[in-house]
């Protein structure tokens, strides 16, 4: 069965896009990193929320712009939105249901990870008690706005326990386990 797991980079003060949803600040952040090239092997589908997947990409102007991973992961990928559009996307199904986009990048990714990419589906899998495991790369920047890991209105806990903890010049890598 397949492990739900929400992963990207932040922050240090807990943003993982700047104002506007901007990607920008993430570029010089890029690089090398052994702890999510060997993951990008173990993924076997994205769940993508539509902001995300229509957002600011960090690797625009370059030839890695719109690919997963800078282009380092390829496979199916589901992206959950309420404005699904009138042309396909190859490699890419536009799902309106969250059981429904969840279910289906279950069986695509098997006994391999399903990556969520975006702060919202994010909190929507964490609420469903659905995600397993919470990979966070803090880049030693901070940016005083913009869109936050998890954000939840009235504050919710959520108990986490670390699973591994590796660096690289460009990031801290922090790998937690979604406590039950």
């Amino acid at each position: 069965m397949a492990t739900m797991l929400y992963s990207a980079t932040m922050s240090l003060d807990g943003f993982i896009a700047g104002p506007g949803g901007d990607m920008s600040w993430l570029t010089e952040h890029l690089g090398p990193n052994p702890t999510v090239d060997a993951l990008v092997g173990d993924i076997g589908a994205l769940l993508v929320g539509n902001r995300t997947f229509r957002g600011d990409d960090p690797y625009r102007d370059t030839p890695q712009e719109g690919e997963p991973f800078g282009g380092g992961w390829s496979g199916p990928q589901f992206v959950l939105t309420h404005d699904v559009p009138a042309a396909p996307v190859p490699g890419v199904t536009f799902v309106t249901d969250f059981g429904a986009a969840v279910a289906a990048a279950k069986s695509a990714a098997g006994d391999k990870y399903v990556n969520v990419l975006g702060a919202d589906v994010a909190a929507q899998c964490l609420d469903a008690g659905l995600l397993d495991e919470i990979l966070v790369c803090v880049a030693p920047v901070m940016l005083g706005d913009g869109v936050r890991l998890f954000s939840h209105p009235g504050g919710d806990r959520v108990r986490l326990e670390r699973i591994g903890l590796t660096h690289v010049p460009h990031a801290t890598n922090i790998w937690m386990r979604v406590v039950r």
